[in-house]
């Protein structure tokens, strides 16, 4: 029987190329999501990939909806942390909910999902959790203190709970993306991105979804058994940690 992957913000973006690079390398994966139903269920329609709803800073949905995707899939193996929100503000004009929203959901996201599968994993004695960070959580940005503020709390996580889990054969490791090419990244204005952003990057373009996914395949694989507490930079050298 396949091992069981569960894919937060699995329908979009990132999130959907590793929910379709997990399925094709043989795991049974399941997909959440916050709000879009109608791209969900034309993702599941497209991929098979089955598809739940909920909010990742709700701990109480989080418990529930991780026992609806193990009643149908069974245990739960693989986590990749993806959730994600922004809510851009220089700090002088951020408001306590944009930094709220976004702690919730980049950050406690994490224990609130994390934390249902952690026993299920000790007692399996495997497990893998894969937190996706991003660039900004390692240098910061100007108008994201509450997003680089989160993405950097997630390396805390990864660090942390990776010491936790060594011993019962679950792996935490982080992967921290730079500009990836995603519908988001590709609707910037033609010329902010060939003139500002693309210069920074040294390869000269920007990342596919497919890039992050084929490392998450990798740490979620068994060959990938002695990685614990560390973080890919999948960033093309715009930034070398």
């Amino acid at each position: 029987m396949s091992r069981v992957a569960l894919v937060t913000g699995g329908t979009r973006g990132i999130g959907a190329a590793i929910s379709i690079a997990l399925k094709t390398a043989g795991y049974s994966v399941a997909a959440t999501y916050a709000g879009n139903d109608e791209k969900a269920t034309a993702f599941s329609s497209v991929t098979g990939i089955a598809v739940f709803k909920w909010d990742v800073s709700d701990y109480k949905e989080c418990v529930a909806g991780i026992a609806s995707v193990e009643a149908a899939l069974g245990p739960v193996e693989i986590l990749v942390n993806n959730a994600g929100i922004t809510r851009d503000a220089m700090f002088h004009k951020m408001t306590p909910e944009q930094w709220g929203d976004v702690i919730g959901t980049n950050l406690t996201g994490l224990f609130n999902m994390t934390h249902p599968v952690w026993s299920g994993m000790r007692d399996r004695n495997f497990g893998r959790v894969i937190n996706i960070s991003s660039i900004n959580g390692q240098k910061g940005q100007m108008g994201q203190a509450n997003y680089s503020a989160a993405k950097a709390g997630d390396l805390g996580f990864t660090k942390a709970l990776a010491q936790e889990g060594a011993a019962k054969g679950i792996t935490v490791n982080a992967i921290c993306p730079g500009y990836i090419g995603t519908e988001m990244v590709r609707a910037i204005p033609e010329k902010v991105l060939t003139e500002r952003i693309i210069p920074q990057i040294p390869v000269g373009r920007l990342g596919e979804p497919e890039e992050i996914a084929r490392c998450v395949v990798f740490l979620a694989s068994d060959d990938a058994g002695f990685i614990t507490g560390s973080t890919i930079s999948a960033n093309g050298g715009q930034f070398v940690v």
